[in-house]
């Protein structure tokens, strides 16, 4: 069986086996139900992310693994040797790293790499290495300044024409720190599908750079 293959069916029997029988370690009842992303919304991010024919893909937050997974998947199924998946998250140990032991046949493929540090310290020093990405997932803190430093690295890291997916943009918080740049720097909304909590985000090509002058406030809508 080729490799390719190979890593494409691992990928896909470990988002199974996260789904049913679930991650071996939980923090409490009912956390994992809580806090990964539901199978439904993880299919419509491989997805997208298929469609968006992604090579680099960088992710905020990794938790219980299922994004990651997804994000995984899509990128096996690519089959596009330059293919590379960044995740940052400094709290990994606090999940008894189940997120990083599902994802072990896209680590060892050399497709995952996790990076444990927080990811307004990571994402500035990736910026300076000339990393470029196709697109980038966000989960991570939802405290309103980390999702804002968070939101503008990646915007200086993906792509014009990029894509970036936000889960959880019913806080208040990730919210209006989402509106900022949809006001201000050109984001436009993406179809993801639904019912979906996911909210995409296409970055403008050519990039925008507004001036100060044209500043516009910006709120969640009601």
């Amino acid at each position: 069986m080729p490799a390719k293959k190979q890593l494409l069916d691992a990928v896909r029997a470990a988002r199974r086996r996260l789904v049913e029988p679930g991650p071996p370690w939980v923090r409490a009842d009912g956390d994992f139900e809580l806090v990964a992303l539901p199978e439904a919304d993880g299919d419509l991010l491989r997805d997208q992310l298929l469609a968006e024919q992604a090579s680099v893909v960088v992710e905020i937050g990794l938790a219980y693994g299922s994004s990651a997974l997804a994000i995984a998947e899509a990128l096996a199924a690519g089959g596009r040797p330059e293919a590379r998946h960044l995740i940052i998250d400094a709290f990994q140990d606090l999940f008894h790293d189940v997120g990083w032991e599902a994802l072990a046949p896209a680590a060892g493929a050399g497709l995952s790499t996790l990076i444990r540090e927080r990811s307004q310290l990571a994402l500035p020093r990736l910026l300076s290495e000339g990393l470029v990405a196709d697109a980038g997932f966000v989960d991570g803190s939802h405290i309103f300044h980390n999702v804002f430093v968070d939101l503008f690295f990646l915007r200086e890291i993906v792509r014009p024409g990029g894509l970036l997916v936000l889960d959880d943009c019913q806080w208040p918080s990730v919210a209006t720190a989402v509106r900022y740049f949809q006001l201000n720097t050109g984001w436009a909304p993406v179809p993801v599908g639904a019912p979906t909590r996911l909210r995409a985000f296409r970055l403008p090509d050519p990039r925008v750079e507004p001036a100060f002058e044209d500043f516009r406030p910006f709120q969640t809508l009601a």
